[in-house]
């Protein structure tokens, strides 16, 4: 039966795809992996590629949560940017992080290419500056990465090529990437389970796995099955709740929406963003943006904490959307949604042995298309005895949230409040 899929643009334009069917028996794996998104459909795939028996539960349809709902944007290195890196962890750690960061990258584009998903990839990606004074440090940044990181891909914008480059004037320069670009990430997401059906893996939809407990051995519940396993992969990023109590401490689920216009042109000659860019901003709480493959205008904005949606997400959003481009006052929106991502304190990745035989990934804040692709293969490598890459992941510090796992949302709501403020000061 095929399962009901999250409103979105990238939903009512996907192709057909295999139904997975429910698991409805108990079952033995090598490994498990709970969570059909990214990082879970990675890691399987990348196992049995391997040849290790591998089973995948997602409590929805693959590609259902962050990973089939974002704005499927690919960026350059971390979250946080290098000079951030360099202040905190050294010069050395820093320029590693970026390597993985490139490595990264490289995945999601090897992924694509090895198995010809069809995934409206698109390159090219500016970063834009919304307020003066940050102008001066985000040049002196593209210069970093030129002259110190030998990354080449990256050029300024000043703010009048910038407003002909994207069509507002709401911007004040910013930097042009073209190591990044955007995608369909649903249509990458059900590749990749398309991908590691191929190769072995036994991935089972409308399965959420209701605990995981051990005695001997590893033992996943759901409603009407189970399976047992030596190891066990947490890949349900913003959607674990219940299931590890060390991950929920250290990985904070927040809202996040975004609309579609009707067909506008967007991306092709002549239209919005002609060159056919993403775009982000270096607003905190950030506006993102990108034409799709069919002309319309996808935009990101605002979020919420309380795990409630907007009454009117279209509304929300467009909000957000007419301080970036208010000649679009009567642009038809034919789409809007919400999804689930999950951020950690320091915006690193949490990649983790939480205990003998159990692996979590996950807290990209938001970055990813690139990461979490990453993190599943470096985990399914760390399984099968390669753990260097995963063990400088795992070495990043990725502290609990204050008040811990029950407590911890208001203090997150006052921090993002504050940081919000300062992004309309």
């Amino acid at each position: 039966m095929r399962l009901p899929e999250a409103p979105s643009l990238y939903a009512a334009s996907a192709d057909p795809v295999p139904v997975y069917g429910e698991l409805n028996q108990p079952i033995r794996a090598d490994v498990a992996v709970i969570g059909g998104g990214f990082t879970g459909l990675s890691a399987a795939l990348h196992l049995s590629e391997k040849g290790v028996d591998t089973v995948l539960l997602e409590a929805n349809s693959v590609g259902w949560g962050a990973s089939g709902r974002n704005g499927g944007q690919l960026h350059s290195g971390q979250r946080r940017d290098q000079d951030w890196l360099e202040a905190r962890f050294g010069r050395d750690d820093a320029r590693r992080l970026w390597r993985l960061g490139e490595e990264a990258k490289a995945t999601t584009l090897g992924l694509i290419a090895r198995h010809r998903i069809d995934c409206d990839w698109r390159l090219g990606l500016i970063e834009a500056v919304h307020k003066p004074r940050l102008v001066a440090g985000e040049r002196a940044y593209v210069d970093k990465l030129r002259d110190e990181y030998r990354y080449e891909a990256v050029t300024w914008l000043d703010r009048g090529t910038l407003a002909e480059t994207i069509g507002t004037d709401h911007y004040h320069g910013g930097r042009r990437d073209n190591g990044g670009g955007h995608l369909d990430p649903l249509k990458l997401a059900r590749g990749l389970a398309r991908a590691a059906a191929g190769a072995g893996a036994r991935i089972f939809e409308g399965s959420q796995a209701t605990g995981v407990s051990r005695k001997k051995h590893w033992v996943i519940r759901t409603d009407r099955g189970r399976v047992t396993a030596e190891t066990v992969i947490l890949a349900g990023n913003g959607y674990l709740d219940g299931i590890d109590r060390d991950a929920e401490t250290r990985v904070m689920p927040i809202d996040n929406y975004i609309l579609a216009t009707a067909p506008i042109g967007a991306g092709q000659p002549d239209g919005l963003i002609p060159a056919g860019e993403a775009v982000s901003d270096t607003r905190f709480v950030v506006h993102y943006f990108r034409p799709s493959a069919d002309g319309r205008l996808i935009f990101g904005g605002g979020e919420t904490y309380a795990r409630r949606p907007p009454a009117d997400i279209a509304a929300f959003v467009r909000n957000h959307l007419l301080k970036v481009y208010p000649t679009m006052e009567s642009t038809r929106i034919d789409y809007a949604w919400g999804g689930r991502l999950a951020v950690t304190m320091r915006r690193l990745p949490f990649v983790r042995r939480l205990r003998p035989g159990l692996y979590v990934a996950s807290g990209y804040s938001g970055q990813g298309i690139a990461l979490a692709p990453y993190a599943g293969k470096l985990v399914a490598r760390a399984i099968v005895g390669d753990p260097g890459r995963f063990d400088q992941f795992a070495a990043l510090p990725c502290p609990p949230f204050p008040g811990g796992r029950l407590f911890r949302y208001p203090a997150l709501v006052a921090g993002m409040t504050w940081y919000a403020l300062r992004d309309r000061l």
